[in-house]
Order: structure tokens, then C-alpha cells, then sequence
């Protein structure tokens, strides 16, 4: 029999009485108590408990092995309760990827308002608009814009990433103001060129059910946002972008939102996990936070 299991139904007969009692409080018959207690006096080869029709006592070894056992089953008790606290309780590092606009711009609020609700749990944010191998990297989340590739990874889906049109009332008053998706033709689009593709020759915008696919041109290329944002606050052309992203520029002025009517297209958002990760408290708890906060 486990031995642990039957120290502890031995400290209880010895607490309770009787084999009855001890049994009532563990939830099993008075038989299995007893048949605890005669594994424990086998294996030490000595009586534990003295036992009459009336009474029971404890023998002088039963005493002093009472004690030692009733500690033995605190000690695993407690042990129990901390694995049931850790399990419950976010800790711990969790490795995260995200795009690099949207880490930088709508996620950080996100983390880090995480981490001041647990302050047991610390983050190891990738940035990367590569879309990274989650088993082969160690990733336990990810954040992933665009289609998505058929795998075994869980997904979440997220409100889609919007898009916004604009640019500089430098470049309008020189270039004039687009009215309609095709005016783009005739002016300066800047191109966000991803790591895995060239920039899109091709922008796309909707009113109502009717789609409009613009053939655009570039002179400028660039893999990062913030440099294209810089280009387009001094009027060197037209950006398309997110809007979280931009939404500080077009507050302060240096942005113009363009093509009123029209909806710039927006991108499918999830969150990715494997699914035995999901068990974990930090994993649990950052996935739950994570798709209320990035609610569709």
C-alpha cells in the first residue's frame, strides 16, 4: 500500500479515536483504515496502536511515530497546496514574438499592463516580422498579421489590424488631394517591403460590398515603419499603415487621413500557441487578457 497514504490515515485514527471516525473524515470504510494501519505495523514489525472493544491508545513507538507522521503528512500537504498555488499563480519567463509595428505601438500598452497585474511573471518580447517556427524557437505565443500557413498551432482570432491612408499637408497643397481610390495612380505611394516579399504594387480599399485594387508606384522601399512615417511627415508621398501607429501624427496635424468613404484594408490578426502550452497559469492567464484586450 502507499505508504504515505497510509501514515496518514494512521494519524488520523490516532487524532479521531477510533477507526470509525478516522474513517468518516478520510471518506473511506473503517477497514481500509485498519488496513493502513496493519501495513505500517508490518513493515515496522511492531504494534502501533493498542486496541480493546472500548478503547484504543497508542503504543510508546506509536507515539513517537504519531509525531514523526503527522509532520511527514503536514510537509506533503504543503507541497500539494504550493503546486496547486504555482498552477493557479502566473510566474515565470514567457517567450513571446510579435510584428514590429504592432509590438512597438499597440502591443507594448498591452504588456505591460500585464505585467503590473502580475508581478511574478516577466517577458521575453521578440519583435520580428519573420513568422518564427513557435516549437524549434521556443516561443510560447505569437502574434501573427496576414494568412495564415496550415499547421498544428492553436489560433485565436483578434480584431483585424486596421489600415489608414494619408499624408503630409506638405504633399497635398504640391501634389494635390486623392478623392477616389484610382487618383492614386498619378502620386508618390510609399512601400513597406515585409522580410519575406517586396512592397505591395497593389493597394486595396472597399466602400460598402464594391473593392477597388489600385495599381500603385514607388520610389521608396522601406522595411521599417517609423522611417516611412518620416518620410511621409515630410511630404515625400502617400503611406498606407496601421492606424494605431499612425493615430499621432494625424492628431497632431503632420498626417492627413485621405480617401473619405473609402476603407483601407484591414488584416486578419490571431494569436498562435501550442496546445500543451495552454495548461500553463502564465500562458492561461497572458492568452485570456490578450484576446479580450485585442477583442474582435
Amino acid at each position: 500500500m502507499d505508504r504515505l497514504g497510509s501514515m496518514a490515515a494512521f494519524v488520523m485514527a490516532a487524532e479521531a479515536g477510533s477507526y470509525a471516525s478516522a474513517a468518516q473524515r478520510l471518506g473511506m470504510s473503517a477497514q481500509m483504515v485498519a488496513k493502513h494501519v496493519a501495513a505500517l505495523e508490518h513493515r515496522l514489525g511492531a504494534r502501533l496502536l493498542n486496541r480493546t472493544t472500548r478503547r484504543q491508545s497508542l503504543t510508546e513507538l506509536g507515539s513517537a511515530y504519531y509525531e514523526r507522521c503527522k509532520h511527514i503528512v503536514a510537509e506533503a500537504e504543503a507541497a500539494d497546496s504550493l503546486a496547486q498555488i504555482m498552477s493557479d499563480t502566473p510566474r515565470g519567463k514567457l517567450k513571446v514574438s510579435a510584428p514590429v509595428t504592432f509590438g512597438s505601438y499597440s502591443l507594448m500598452p498591452f504588456v505591460t499592463g500585464f505585467l503590473r497585474e502580475f508581478p511574478e511573471v516577466e517577458i521575453d518580447l521578440h519583435l520580428t516580422d519573420r513568422a518564427v517556427d513557435l516549437v524549434e524557437e521556443g516561443f510560447e505565443v505569437a502574434f501573427r498579421i496576414g494568412p495564415l500557413a496550415t499547421s498544428s498551432l492553436t489560433a485565436r482570432p483578434l480584431a483585424p489590424y486596421r489600415l489608414v491612408v494619408c499624408a503630409s499637408p506638405a504633399y497635398l497643397a504640391a501634389r494635390g488631394t486623392p478623392r477616389v481610390p484610382e487618383d492614386l495612380q498619378a502620386h508618390e505611394c510609399l512601400g513597406y517591403a515585409y522580410w519575406s516579399r517586396p512592397a505591395d504594387r497593389e493597394w486595396q480599399f472597399f466602400k460598402g460590398s464594391q473593392a477597388y485594387s489600385v495599381p500603385v508606384t514607388s520610389r521608396l522601399h522601406v522595411n521599417e515603419s517609423k522611417a516611412l512615417l518620416s518620410a511621409a511627415v515630410d511630404g515625400f508621398g502617400i503611406v498606407l499603415g496601421p492606424a494605431d501607429f499612425l493615430q499621432p501624427a494625424l492628431r497632431a496635424g503632420a498626417l492627413v487621413q485621405l480617401l473619405e468613404g473609402f476603407e483601407a484594408p484591414s488584416r486578419a490578426m490571431h494569436l498562435l500557441y501550442t496546445a500543451n502550452r495552454q495548461k500553463t497559469a502564465k500562458v492561461r492567464r497572458f492568452i485570456d487578457a490578450a484576446v479580450k484586450h485585442f477583442a474582435q
